[in-house]
């Protein structure tokens, strides 16, 4: 078998829980399903992590190193490099003035560059508990590593779904040049537009390539296709 070390890309599934049993997070829609945290916009799937990049939290990057591909078991994180210890320093007292709308108790609000959650009104002031929601749990990961992967373009794609939350295609120019295809409507994707530049800086970093190029590509059978299909449902909502 192989042992995975620092700077891997490797394969995984993984189910995280907290102590109590309650499930926060996975990889497998059956399971979200089944404990009520499906998320119809989520990615489900195994994913592709490199280890030692901050893919994941701290304490199970960390313990990913020495594992060999095939482990499947348990890894347990604490509070510190997981969410975080919970500091009662991060609950504030915040007039009700600072927000939009009045605050209700539950509510997730976003003031200034912090995000929180709304505990208590109390006439014209609201208590906020800017703590992660998961800061002071233990996390405990049911966890799989599937496989390396080696290939090239593979490595490529997986940044990109990581940075960018979107499937692209990888053509090799030669051994060290690649050309990244987003798929169409990209360029007017905030999150692709932003992102990929961080996956781009990690390509460079991680691997040896010397040009990467992002191409945006159409063909008139494609395009006449779409000018068809929007024409034919702009008569329908007109009749």
């Amino acid at each position: 078998m192989s042992e995975v070390k620092q700077g891997d890309f490797i394969k995984i599934g993984y189910t995280a829980k907290l102590e109590d049993g309650t499930v926060i997070d996975t990889t497998d829609e059956k399971v979200a399903k089944e404990y009520g945290i499906y998320d119809e916009n989520a990615r489900y799937g195994d994913i592709v992590v490199v280890v030692g990049e901050g893919n994941v939290v701290k304490g199970l990057d960390e313990q990913l190193v020495g594992k060999e591909v095939g482990f499947k078991g348990e890894i347990v994180v604490p509070p510190e490099k997981a969410f975080g210890k919970y500091d009662p320093k991060k609950r504030e007292t915040v007039s009700i003035k600072k927000f939009s709308e009045r605050p209700r108790p539950g509510q997730r609000v976003r003031l200034g560059n912090r995000v929180g959650i709304v505990e208590r009104v109390i006439g014209r002031r609201a208590i906020v508990d800017f703590n992660h929601p998961l800061a002071g749990k233990t996390v405990v990961f049911e966890i799989e590593i599937k496989e390396k992967v080696e290939d090239l373009a593979e490595k490529i794609k997986a940044l990109f779904a990581m940075y960018t939350g979107l499937d692209v295609e990888v053509e090799m120019k030669d051994s060290n040049e690649v050309v990244v295809v987003p798929p169409k409507g990209a360029s007017l994707n905030q999150i692709f537009i932003i992102g990929k530049y961080d996956a781009i800086t990690k390509a460079f970093k991680l691997l040896d390539i010397n040009k990467l190029e992002i191409a945006e590509r159409f063909s008139k059978e494609e395009e006449m296709k779409i000018l068809e299909a929007t024409k034919t449902d702009m008569e329908k909502k007109e009749e």
